[in-house]
């Protein structure tokens, strides 16, 4: 018989990475509230703060640990610093981090934008997830979910680089869980839409303030949904992705766009 219980997290630990921010906050918050102990990481140390401060006010327990997760040696010092600060065992692995996508054309991208975007999102999220699959297999299970996009299923134009990422990012699961999957590891993605993130409005915020606006209702009154997601939006796919109520599904994918995907819109950022 189905119980609720299945969703909580209770007495589980979990790294989520860009969790100063965004997405990453709101899964970070979401995981605490459903029981979890949480370790937040990025490059900025003021907005891990922020997250873990914000944890605390419930009771939660949430550990800042600041990391470049393109570099392998910081990739390695994180784990391990979560590993002591969560005691010795890490049972959920969120790859949130990335790297913002770059208005660019096919025709105008350069070596240090693809190194850019590439270092983080994908040799970041590989790394960090063979670190933390290593000791998971030694626990005897774990959950790893990846944050990818729905520009890793219909490229955007001016923004190739990233959502060449994003795509990769949905074969890193895939890959991961056909060869985790008899260590009881699982290994999912959760793709969003448009949310109403820093990195979302980084698509207009080179525009006047007025024109910035302008677009960004334009954008949401062209979705199906009427509307521009929320970051909170996407913790509930986190936590069953993390919670004993995913045990059976590995290598998916969770599509949370709005309807994007199904509808035959132009994103309105993009100008010829």
């Amino acid at each position: 018989m189905f119980e609720l219980s299945k969703f909580s997290l209770k007495g589980k630990t979990a790294i989520v990475t860009g969790g100063g921010r965004g997405i990453g906050k709101s899964i970070a918050v979401g995981f605490a509230k459903a029981g979890a102990r949480v370790a937040v990481t990025s490059r900025k140390i003021a907005d891990l703060e922020s997250t873990a401060a914000e944890i605390k006010t419930f009771g939660g327990e949430a550990y800042p640990i600041q990391a470049h997760l393109g570099k392998m040696e910081e990739i390695q010092k994180m784990v391990a610093t979560a590993m002591e600060k969560l005691g010795g065992r890490i049972d959920i692995l969120v790859n949130n981090a990335g790297a913002s996508p770059a208005m660019a054309s096919v025709l105008e991208s350069d070596e240090r934008l693809w190194e850019t975007i590439m270092n983080v999102n994908l040799k970041g999220m590989y790394f960090t997830s063979q670190a933390v699959a290593n000791i998971m297999k030694k626990q005897g299970g774990g959950k790893i979910i990846n944050i990818a996009s729905v520009d890793g299923f219909k490229p955007e134009p001016a923004v190739s680089v990233y959502s060449i990422s994003k795509a990769g990012a949905r074969m890193i699961t895939k890959a991961f869980a056909a060869e985790l999957i008899p260590y009881n590891i699982q290994v999912n993605t959760i793709a969003p839409g448009p949310i109403e993130t820093k990195m979302m409005n980084s698509h207009w915020a080179h525009l006047p303030p007025e024109e910035a606006k302008k677009t960004h209702d334009m954008v949401a009154g062209m979705l199906p949904s009427g509307r521009i997601g929320d970051p909170d939006e996407i913790a509930g796919a986190a936590i069953y992705f993390a919670s004993p109520a995913s045990n059976y599904t590995t290598g998916t994918e969770i599509v949370i766009d709005g309807g994007l995907l199904i509808s035959t819109i132009q994103p309105a950022w993009i100008k010829d």
